[in-house]
């Protein structure tokens, strides 16, 4: 019995010192923060009218024309 509970322990101590989890959890934070600022970043061009011509100028780049 003794055993088992020195081997849930040391476990449950290595499950701790583990940190690959926390990696995955900041890119995760992260990603949503700048999705969350692109969403307000967009949403003020929306709300200015100028949507469609800021969709217009990516779509005149994009194509090759000059960008101004």
């Amino acid at each position: 019995m003794n055993t088992l509970i020195g081997l849930v322990r040391q476990g449950a101590v290595e499950f701790a010192r583990d940190e690959e989890g926390a990696q995955v959890v900041e890119y995760a934070l992260i990603i949503a923060v700048v999705s969350i600022g692109i969403v307000v970043a967009l949403r003020a061009i929306v709300t200015d009218g100028n949507f469609t011509k800021f969709i217009s100028r990516i779509t005149t780049c994009l194509t090759g024309s000059t960008c101004a």
